[in-house]
């Protein structure tokens, strides 16, 4: 569906305005959305990744969520490349983001993340870690290469998520996002196709979402009361398109209730298109139904400005330009408060700044090579 693209005082009007997120005053609604890169050799961001997202803060975003990075756990990660929120010199890169950054007049936060049982045997950057979860199972419910938690695998955990959060804080982050989406530990625990135990962990939502909400609770005793908690979670699992948490907005509010309780501050509710509705008889998104059912800011996402959902990149298939008048009309009834964009700022880090401004025939499709460089 094209969509007409809006006049440049309207969408200046609905964008522009700033929001506060707990203590953190973000100067307007747009936020370039997570998104791996793996261009941090030894899991350290260097000086190119300080320009990555500078130049993006300064051309109008006005707040970055960071690719995930992982949190200090030997089975947090896969990938030696991808950067990782703990260890000296890991931290001072980050610090270097935070302050360039700033320096451009945006605000960022890190995704802080646990791949659990996606990590395949002998990956990078803990070789020998084993790959951990609930119960063992991978996304596809057979039992790889891993093994279900033991009480000591879950403390430590939750401690290292903690020790992430206090160091954003401590190292000039305005805030932390926690990845609890797309299949990954955090959601492997919300998950019932993934969570199969018989302990205080499992069974019904509430008791799965116990873990997480352990965590959020502990990522807010480890900061300041004002700094804000953003809690990314989504319906869909990496190679697995149609999973669902919840079928209804009842099994939604009895996962999302806890962790609103254990101290997130914000929602970021993950779809492939925000356009979108989450449920039959509402045209309402995922982003829309968690702000109605908890009260708390959330930030929609999918494939904003492009025609074409991210699972297409991945196939190297590029996507054509997308209007948002649908999502500023959603914006001002107020049905979320924040729109993440992706691949739209991937192809043109001027995205913010053109769309606010109104030069909107200066947009360009996104082609996927441009995953291929950090620029």
């Amino acid at each position: 569906m094209t969509v007409t693209t809006p006049p440049a005082s309207r969408a200046a009007e609905i964008l522009a305005r700033p929001i506060a997120l707990n203590g953190l005053t973000v100067p307007n609604r747009i936020v370039m959305a997570p998104m791996t890169r793996q261009f941090s050799p030894g899991g350290v961001p260097g000086e190119d990744v300080v320009s990555y997202y500078s130049r993006r803060a300064a051309a109008g975003v006005g707040l970055i969520v960071t690719e995930g990075t992982y949190v200090g756990h030997d089975s947090a990660g896969g990938s030696s490349r991808v950067p990782r929120f703990h260890g000296e010199e890991q931290l001072a890169g980050w610090a270097k983001v935070a302050e360039g950054v700033h320096a451009a007049g945006g605000t960022i936060v890190p995704q802080l993340w646990h791949i659990g049982m996606v990590r395949k045997q002998g990956q990078a950057p803990v070789a020998d870690a084993p790959a951990v979860g609930p119960s063992g199972i991978r996304l596809d419910g057979t039992e790889g290469e891993g093994k279900a938690m033991t009480s000591q695998d879950l403390d430590d955990v939750i401690r290292a998520f903690a020790e992430a959060a206090a160091a954003a804080e401590r190292i000039g982050f305005d805030g932390v996002e926690l990845h609890g989406a797309h299949g990954y530990l955090l959601d492997q625990f919300l998950w019932a196709g993934t969570n199969r135990r018989t302990d205080a962990y499992g069974g019904d939502p509430v008791a799965r979402t116990k873990f997480a909400a352990e965590i959020v609770a502990a990522v807010r005793d480890s900061v300041s009361p004002e700094f804000p908690v953003i809690f990314r979670y989504s319906q869909w699992k990496s190679d697995n398109y149609d999973a669902r948490l919840a079928e209804t907005p009842e099994e939604l509010e009895a996962i999302l209730t806890p962790l609103a309780a254990a101290g997130v501050d914000v929602f970021h509710a993950s779809t492939r298109r925000y356009w979108l509705p989450e449920f039959d008889g509402s045209d309402l998104n995922l982003a829309g139904w968690t702000k109605k059912l908890t009260g708390r800011p959330t930030i929609t996402v999918g494939s904003v400005g492009l025609d074409g959902d991210f699972i297409k990149a991945f196939a190297g298939e590029g996507s054509e330009i997308r209007g948002i008048d649908d999502l500023l009309d959603s914006l001002e009834r107020d049905e979320y408060d924040m729109v993440a964009v992706g691949r739209a700022l991937l192809q043109d880090p001027e995205w913010a700044a053109k769309v606010l401004a109104g030069r909107t025939d200066e947009l360009t499709s996104y082609d996927a090579s441009a995953l291929k460089t950090l620029s």
